[in-house]
């Protein structure tokens, strides 16, 4: 028989003090953020970095992974793991890069380029979705306030 927890946690709980952080509202909006493109992705068989990884290459063919674990900001082993996900789908290849053959070039294929331009449209939507209420003012604000942050690392 199971005992009753000592400390039960209240049914109503205030996270009133993180809410005064802006990484903490940043946070909650991501997360909300995160599971609707889940959901746009799904039938794709894409999730957030694979999409991300996708698009890159789709718009810069011959990216080396080098190049587009910078570009998104992640470990170079991670994209690794994306990129391997994204040829085992048949939608990209690696070949071995002009002057450098430690290093691989990055090509979409065709397949992997009509995926992109379909997921595309439904990312855009996602996006729209997600500033939503919002004047194209207070959407320029946030882009700005976003950037600026980015740019204090």
């Amino acid at each position: 028989m199971a005992r009753p927890d000592p400390h039960p946690a209240p049914e109503n709980v205030s996270d009133a003090p993180l809410r005064a952080l802006v990484g903490y509202q940043m946070k909650r909006a991501f997360n909300v953020i995160q599971a609707d493109l889940t959901r746009t992705l799904d039938p794709f068989g894409l999730r957030m970095l694979t999409y991300s990884a996708l698009a890159l290459i789709v718009e810069n063919p011959g990216l080396r992974p080098s190049q587009l674990a910078h570009a998104l900001a992640v470990e170079r082993a991670n994209v690794v793991v994306y990129v391997d996900q994204l040829e085992e789908a048949g939608w990209v290849t690696r070949t071995p890069a002009l002057g450098d053959r430690r290093a691989y070039a990055l090509q979409c294929t065709l397949a992997g380029r009509r995926l992109y331009e379909r997921a595309q449209k439904v990312v855009h939507a996602h996006d729209t979705r997600m500033l939503n209420g919002l004047s194209e003012d207070e959407t320029a604000t946030i882009r700005k306030a976003l950037a600026q942050m980015e740019q204090q690392t």
